[in-house]
C-alpha cells in the first residue's frame, strides 16, 4: 500500500487535478536540487510555469494586480493612448447637433434657399469680366520692367564697360562704391516704376469694386485676384532685384550662394513671359525662376478636387442662408439695446455653424481647389498647409495654416526688417499691421464696409500671440494642450461670431432694414 509520504508526493505533482497526468515541477537550471556547496543546498527561484488557466487547479486565487500601474490618460502612462474613437465621436456629435439645428431651423422659418433672389446685375459681370483681363495686364507692365533692367545688366556685362571693381580668384566680383551706387540708383528707379505699377492695379479694381460692383461674390473675387497679383508682381520685383545683383557681382561665399535649384533657370534667362505667366497661376505668393514639377498631369484627381470644391461650395452657401443668417437678423435688435448676454447666447449659437463653414472653406480652398491648380500647373510642392488644428499658440497657428501667404511674409516682409537690424517682434507687428490692410482690403471693399473690424481682428492676433507663445515653449504638454484650448475658443467662440455679427450690423446699419439688406445681397 502507499505510504502517506507517497499520497503528498502526488498531490505535490498536480497529479489529483483532473484532466492533468503526473506532471513534476519544472525547475530552474539553477536549482538547489542541482547546485551543493559545501554539502549545502543553495535555495534558486523555481521558474515560471505557464499553465492554461481553465487547467489550474486554484481559480479564485490569480493575482490580479501584479506591478505599479498608471490609468490610461494619466500622464505617468508609458503607452500614449489612441483618441480615434473620441475623434470619431466629435465628429458624430458635430453632424447630428447640427443637423438638429437645420431641421429645427427649416421648420421655424421656412426654406430660405433661393437662388433668383440673388442680384447678378449685368452690370456686375461686365465690370467683373472686365477687370479679370485688366489686371494680369499689370503682370505684363512688370514684365517689361523686369526685361528692360535685365537687358541693361546684360549689356554691362557682356561689354565689360565703366566696371571698376576687383575680380577675385574663384570667379568672385567685388564692386566699387560707384557700382553699388549706380546699381541702387537702377533699382530705386526699377522699384518706384514697379509700386506705382501695382499701386494703381488695386486701386482701380478696389475702387470699381466699391462704387460699382454691388454683388460681393464678383466683388470679392475680383478684389482677391488683384491682391494675388499685387503680392506676386512684390516678390517678382524683390527676388529679381537680387538675382540681377548676384549676376552683376557674383561671389563664391557660402553665405552669397544662390539656391542650387536656380541653377536650371539662371538669370536673365527667366526673365521671360511664359516664366511669369506660369508664376501668375502658379499657387504661390513667393516668385521662383523654377519649380519643383510634378511628371504628369493626372485629370482624373483634377476633377474630384473640384467636384469636392463644388460641393462644399453649396454646402457653405446653404448652410450660410439657412442657418447663419436668421441668427445673425436676430441678433440685430439685442445688439442695438445692448443687451450682452443675448449677444453672448447669440455668438455662442453662430459659433458652432461659423466653425462649420469655415472649416469647409478651409478645406475648398487649400485642400481642394490649390491641389488642384498644383496638379494642372504641375506645380510639385503641395504643402500648402500643416496641422494649424494642432497649434500650441495662435502664433503657430499663423504660420501653419496659409503657408503660401506665411512663406511671402518671411520672405519679403519679417525678414528683410530682421536683416534691417529690427527685433523679432518689431518685424512681426509689422507683418501683421500689413495683414491687417490687406485683409480689410479684401473684405470691406467688396462689402462696401470699410470700418477696420478685420484690421483689428489681424492687429489682436498680437496680444494673443503675447499670451501663448510661452505655452507652446513650456516643456510637457501641458502647455501646448491649454495653448491650444484658448487658440480654438480665441477663434470658434469669439473671434469668428463676432465678426461676422460687426459686419452684418454694420450693413443694417448703412442699408437701413434687413429687407433692404437681403436684396443688396
Amino acid at each position: 500500500m502507499p505510504s502517506v509520504l507517497d499520497a503528498a508526493k502526488a498531490k505535490v505533482t498536480g497529479a489529483d487535478v483532473p484532466g492533468e497526468g503526473p506532471t513534476p515541477l519544472r525547475r530552474s537550471g539553477t536549482s538547489h536540487v542541482n547546485h551543493n556547496t559545501n554539502g549545502f543546498s543553495v535555495p534558486q527561484p523555481l521558474a515560471q510555469i505557464r499553465v492554461p488557466y481553465a487547467k489550474k487547479k486554484y481559480r479564485h486565487v490569480a493575482a490580479a494586480h501584479r506591478e505599479a500601474q498608471s490609468s490610461c490618460l494619466s500622464h505617468d502612462s508609458n503607452a500614449s493612448p489612441s483618441f480615434l474613437g473620441f475623434r470619431n465621436l466629435m465628429i458624430i456629435v458635430l453632424v447630428v447637433g447640427n443637423l438638429r439645428l437645420m431641421i429645427e431651423n427649416i421648420k421655424k422659418y421656412g426654406v430660405l434657399i433661393c437662388i433668383r433672389c440673388h442680384d447678378y446685375r449685368q452690370q456686375d459681370l461686365v465690370l467683373g469680366a472686365a477687370l479679370y483681363f485688366l489686371i494680369p495686364c499689370h503682370l505684363f507692365v512688370a514684365y517689361v520692367i523686369e526685361m528692360t533692367a535685365a537687358q541693361q545688366a546684360r549689356v554691362l556685362l557682356r561689354t565689360g564697360r565703366k566696371r571698376s571693381g576687383t575680380a577675385t580668384p574663384g570667379g568672385s566680383y567685388q564692386p566699387s562704391d560707384e557700382e553699388l551706387r549706380r546699381f541702387n540708383s537702377t533699382w530705386k528707379t526699377v522699384a518706384w516704376v514697379h509700386g506705382l505699377n501695382i499701386t494703381f492695379c488695386l486701386l482701380i479694381t478696389s475702387v470699381v469694386v466699391y462704387f460699382f460692383v454691388h454683388h460681393p461674390l464678383i466683388g470679392t473675387l475680383s478684389e482677391v485676384h488683384a491682391i494675388i497679383v499685387w503680392l506676386k508682381t512684390y516678390s517678382y520685383a524683390f527676388t529679381n532685384r537680387d538675382l540681377r545683383h548676384a549676376y552683376l557681382h557674383p561671389s563664391n561665399r557660402e553665405e552669397d550662394a544662390l539656391p542650387e535649384i536656380y541653377s536650371k533657370c539662371p538669370y536673365p534667362q527667366n526673365i521671360t513671359l511664359g516664366n511669369l505667366t506660369y508664376f501668375w497661376w502658379a499657387p504661390t505668393m513667393v516668385y521662383q525662376p523654377v519649380y519643383p514639377r510634378s511628371p504628369k498631369i493626372r485629370w482624373v484627381f483634377v476633377i474630384k478636387r473640384m467636384a469636392e470644391v463644388f460641393a462644399l461650395n453649396v454646402f457653405m452657401w446653404v448652410a450660410s442662408a439657412q442657418y447663419a443668417a436668421p441668427v445673425l437678423r436676430n441678433s440685430l435688435d439685442k445688439m442695438a439695446s445692448l443687451d450682452f448676454s443675448a449677444v453672448l447666447e447669440r455668438l455662442m449659437k453662430l459659433s458652432t455653424i461659423s466653425l462649420v463653414i469655415w472649416l469647409a472653406g478651409f478645406f475648398a480652398l487649400f485642400q481642394s481647389f490649390l491641389n488642384a491648380l498644383a496638379e494642372v500647373m504641375r506645380f510639385g510642392d503641395r504643402e500648402f498647409y500643416t496641422d494649424w488644428w494642432n497649434s500650441p499658440s495662435v502664433g503657430a497657428y499663423w504660420r501653419t495654416w496659409n503657408k503660401p501667404v506665411y512663406q511671402f511674409m518671411k520672405r519679403h516682409v519679417f525678414s528683410p526688417l530682421v536683416g534691417r537690424g529690427w527685433s523679432s517682434g518689431q518685424a512681426s507687428i509689422a507683418v501683421f499691421l500689413f495683414s491687417g490692410v490687406l485683409h480689410e482690403l479684401l473684405v470691406g471693399i467688396p462689402t462696401h464696409n470699410i470700418i477696420g473690424v478685420a484690421f483689428l481682428g489681424m492687429v489682436g492676433q498680437l496680444p494673443m500671440i503675447a499670451i501663448t507663445q510661452p505655452l507652446e515653449k513650456m516643456q510637457g504638454i501641458n502647455g501646448k494642450i491649454l495653448g491650444n484650448v484658448i487658440f480654438w475658443v480665441s477663434f470658434t467662440l469669439v473671434g469668428q461670431p463676432l465678426a461676422a455679427l460687426l459686419y452684418f450690423y454694420a450693413w443694417q446699419a448703412k442699408y437701413g432694414s434687413v429687407s433692404q439688406v437681403t436684396t443688396k445681397t
